[in-house]
């Protein structure tokens, strides 16, 4: 079975899906606490990140736990969102589908921590 031929191709497709990430953002900053705050906090962080005397490395390594976060976030958000679609009711498998969402954030939360304590300590207590 063929599918549809795609109606957008090069820049027009790459413009277009810039647009859908932005409208993306622009939802979870406006509809989710944790993600304005989480972007917030990415707002003082990576650019801390880039002030500090560390090795490139390690400032990528911070930025990206940054960002890690971030994802995660929009992530766990939409998988709310389709949830939320399904049903209006308590069920088992939609609480067993945003707790795990809710656990992928604690991760990136926990990993977030420990790459700056890593690197932070290594550039003040070392």
């Amino acid at each position: 079975m063929e599918s549809a031929p795609r109606k957008n191709k090069g820049v027009i497709r790459i413009l277009k899906a810039f647009t859908y990430s932005w409208d993306g953002i622009k939802n979870a900053l406006k509809n989710e606490a944790a993600f304005r705050q989480e972007f917030a906090l990415s707002a003082v962080l990576i650019p801390l990140a880039l002030f500090l005397d560390a090795e490139i490395s390690e400032k990528l390594l911070l930025i990206g736990s940054v960002l890690l976060l971030l994802i995660v976030e929009l992530l766990n958000s939409a998988v709310e969102e389709c949830v939320n679609l399904c049903t209006d009711k308590i069920h088992p498998l939609a609480k067993r589908a945003k707790d795990m969402g809710s656990a992928a954030v604690l991760f990136a939360v926990i990993n977030l921590i420990a790459v700056w304590s890593a690197v932070l300590w290594k550039l003040f207590c070392s």
